[in-house]
């Protein structure tokens, strides 16, 4: 995965996750929702074979890489707990 700044203002990120598919997209999507200070998240991918991953991040009261680590952060702890359940299986 290669993150690839395109626009960078305060409260404001754009960028694009080159190698990722709507799977993980759709999970950092999530996560970023649940952080604190994030007004807006989007992504879009424009064809869906060869398409890159274009993510739009505003935040208010805090920077949108601050807001990306921690959704990252929260992202491993999941999958940590996912593959704690499926040992049990």
């Amino acid at each position: 995965m290669e993150f690839k700044v395109l626009e960078e203002e305060k409260n404001k990120l754009v960028f694009e996750l080159v190698g990722e598919t709507h799977t993980f997209c759709n999970l950092l999507k999530s996560e970023l929702r649940n952080v604190k200070g994030v007004t807006l998240v989007s992504y879009r991918i424009e064809h869906p074979l060869v398409g890159i991953p274009t993510f739009l991040i505003e935040t208010k009261g805090t920077e949108p890489r601050k807001a990306i680590k921690e959704a990252l952060k929260n992202v491993k702890k999941l999958a940590k707990d996912f593959q704690k359940q499926a040992v049990k299986l």
